[in-house]
């Protein structure tokens, strides 16, 4: 989830929450506001109606609820009544004049006693609450009307005025995403006053000049170390390919250095493996484009053919889908290449190779040693199944490398004799 989303769902449940709590004792203390309004007009019919019992006995006589709203019944005068006001919450059957049968409408009694020449009386007061309730539903389905309306208010009130506030930092982001070490971009920089906003653009500036520097040095340093180790190095096979044509060398001393020439280009080898490897993680290649990998896995097998056919290695290409990706044209090469021959070195005589394409996959699988490789070790560098003094241990580092910026995912399995790596996007 977007931090502007988190923003303002944090920031919106909690308003909601507060306006929630506030809204409902709201509510409730204009219900009791009204009851409370309710009951000091009951006691004014109280004693208005005592004050009239005590002038006029006709009023005595009123018994019955249904004929009024008020009733008074005698008490028994061996009893002491206390003459405190109860107010309680009933039910009675009213008819109105357009109603066919009679209904329950709800009602607030005031219960009390009082006493006239020795006599005790109950007197049970009715006060309608029809048009009490129907106040309250009102006012409950506007507090209703009113907390959505706030929802949605604040809602969009939050998401407009936080978009705003946030929007230096996602121009600062995309920005960066954009920002690539080697390509002539500017500095990310934002148009704020926000304190924090700039101290992250000056965080931002510092970390990148110092990438740009060290890149630039590592550039250098590659570069002067591929010319100084390689100049060299293509001399010495040079001088001993001389000394071999001059024809005076005895058996052994020809032996040798034929020897010593194929330790020389192996180092040649290993210092241009090292040298690739290094650039790769320096991501110094950066061009990238559609590369349709089934077209480049034949132009790899064509170049490897004559390998191919001196070990009578079996290849199988079943093509389900083309496999597109957009990455840097030089790697993409690199990496079939590496994985092609990885199939092909580590291969027994007279081996197979099955190269199954589909949309999302790229799986090679080849015949070689009858067990599991450590999965955790092959992509290591310098680390090596066999022996072979011609295998630099770098081709399934450089392998990994490529896949690690590609944005690529690669896994390893065995089964029955044949290793398979599967690169999937």
């Amino acid at each position: 989830m977007k931090l502007l989303n988190q923003s303002v769902k944090y920031l919106s449940i909690s308003i909601l929450l507060i306006i929630g709590v506030w809204g409902t004792v709201l509510f409730f203390n204009i219900a009791d506001e009204v009851k409370e309004n309710v009951d000091e007009g009951l006691e004014n019919y109280k004693r208005q109606i005592i004050f009239k019992a005590k002038q006029d006995s006709s009023f005595i006589r009123q018994v019955n609820l249904n004929e009024s709203f008020y009733s008074i019944q005698k008490l028994p005068s061996n009893q002491i009544y206390s003459g405190l006001n109860v107010f309680s919450d009933t039910l009675i059957k009213v008819q109105d004049a357009d109603d066919v049968a009679p209904r329950l409408a709800p009602v607030r009694m005031l219960t009390t006693t009082f006493t006239d020449n020795q006599d005790n009386y109950e007197l049970k007061i009715l006060n309608p609450m029809i048009e009490n309730e129907d106040l309250i539903e009102r006012l409950f389905a506007n507090m209703v009307f009113l907390y959505i309306s706030l929802i949605f208010a604040i809602v969009l009130i939050n998401n407009i005025v936080l978009r705003r506030v946030w929007k230096p930092f996602y121009g600062l982001l995309n920005q960066i995403k954009n920002f690539r070490l080697g390509k002539r971009n500017e500095i990310p920089e934002i148009q704020t006053k926000t304190k924090e906003f700039l101290d992250l653009q000056m965080a931002i500036d510092t970390l990148l000049n110092q990438n740009i520097r060290i890149y630039e040095q590592q550039k250098t340093f590659i570069g002067n170390a591929a010319h100084e180790l390689q100049t060299p190095l293509g001399i010495s096979i040079n001088k001993l390919e001389l000394l071999l044509e001059q024809g005076d060398l005895g058996d052994q001393q020809a032996t040798e250095l034929v020897k010593i020439m194929g330790i020389i280009e192996r180092l040649t080898r290993l210092n241009k493996s090292l040298l690739l490897l290094s650039k790769i993680e320096n991501r110094q290649f950066i061009e990238e484009k559609e590369i349709e990998f089934n077209h480049l896995i034949k132009l790899e097998l064509e170049s490897l053919s004559d390998i191919i056919d001196f070990k009578k290695i079996k290849v199988k290409v079943i093509e389900k889908g083309r496999f597109l990706k957009n990455m840097n044209p030089s790697l993409a090469h690199i990496l079939i290449s590496n994985l092609l021959r990885n199939a092909l070195f580590h291969n027994t005589h007279k081996g197979e190779i099955t190269i199954e394409i589909t949309k999302k996959q790229l799986s090679i699988t080849n015949s070689g040693v009858d067990h599991k490789l450590d999965a955790d070790l092959i992509y290591k560098s310098f680390y090596k199944e066999s022996s072979k003094n011609e295998n630099t241990g770098l081709g399934l580092s450089i392998v990994k490398a490529i896949i690690d910026i590609s944005k690529l995912s690669i896994s390893y399995n065995y089964k029955k004799g044949f290793h398979s790596f599967h690169l999937k996007k």
